[in-house]
């Protein structure tokens, strides 16, 4: 019996759940946001079921595909497939059932639109971030960041079909907050672990220019997620509640940010990397809250 649990928790490994939670959790907030009142239950159900099978299925490749680097690296030692407690063609098969099951979902009990999308998403960070970016260029992060913010998107196809134009606009205005989060996101994890990268021959911005030009990045991308959280509110799809927590969130990132140019430690960016995680659900919360606080307020 330990031994079939210990192969499990191996299998569970492989889909990254706190990282996939973060995105399902996103793609929840997109389906409530997407509609007046409440979402429909199976295209909600079904569809985070579906989102969450896509992208455990996409971390399984990840790891197939990093197994030669993950055994260079300490942040990654421990995967299954570096430690040998699974076999690539375990990995590959534990993948292909999850994205297959995805899909099945997604299109017999969700709708087709949504299932292009995720599957598009799978590919875009599996294949083409992980199997071709992440080795190409320091900019992997950026330019691979679109599959990795289209949670929102899909969860609001789910539930709307993406029927009308509008849906469009709004949607993507959730993405474009997730695509420009990611890159202060993880390249301050990167500072912390640059060591790790260059050992593994990966070009990401901390190793190829440095880690100084990196923290002024990290910085301009802050800056920038700033403003960009105020989008929604200009667009008038949230309110002055999410406003001020959008504003408050962002002032604390960029207090880290801008104390991460002449940081008081070594782990200092580790913290940021931490708090860029707080960050993004609390922000989410706050659209999430700003949505149904009408509602739930007396007329």
């Amino acid at each position: 019996m330990s031994t079939h649990v210990s192969l499990w928790r191996e299998y569970l490994e492989l889909t990254k759940p706190r990282v996939v939670a973060l995105l399902v959790f996103t793609a929840l907030v997109g389906m409530f946001l997407a509609v007046p009142g409440l979402p429909p239950l199976r295209e909600s159900v079904l569809g985070l079921v579906g989102i969450w099978l896509a992208a455990s299925s996409a971390a399984a490749i990840n790891h197939l595909i990093d197994q030669r680097i993950d055994k260079l690296m300490a942040r990654t030692a421990h995967r299954p497939l570096a430690t040998g407690a699974l076999r690539p063609a375990q990995v590959l098969a534990f993948a292909l059932a999850l994205g297959v099951a995805s899909m099945l979902v997604l299109v017999l009990w969700v709708n087709t639109v949504t299932a292009v999308l995720t599957f598009a998403s799978l590919i875009g960070y599996a294949v083409v971030y992980t199997g071709y970016l992440k080795r190409a260029t320091p900019q992997n992060i950026v330019i691979g960041g679109v599959a990795g913010a289209a949670p929102p998107l899909l969860g609001w196809a789910a539930v709307t079909n993406m029927q009308g134009a509008w849906d469009w606009q709004h949607a993507l205005l959730l993405v474009l907050i997730i695509f420009v989060w990611t890159p202060p996101h993880f390249w301050a994890l990167a500072i912390f672990r640059r060591e790790d990268y260059a050992r593994a021959l990966i070009p990401m911005l901390p190793v190829t220019h440095g880690v100084t030009y990196t923290r002024w990045q990290i910085l301009f991308y802050t800056v920038l997620l700033v403003e960009v959280t105020v989008l929604p509110v200009v667009f008038g799809m949230s309110g002055l509640f999410y406003l001020g927590g959008a504003l408050v969130l962002g002032s604390v990132f960029l207090w880290y940010a801008w104390r991460l140019l002449d940081p008081p430690d070594e782990f200092y960016a580790m913290r940021v990397f931490n708090y860029s995680i707080v960050y993004l659900m609390a922000l989410f919360a706050f659209l999430l809250v700003d949505h149904w606080l009408p509602l739930l307020l007396p007329a």
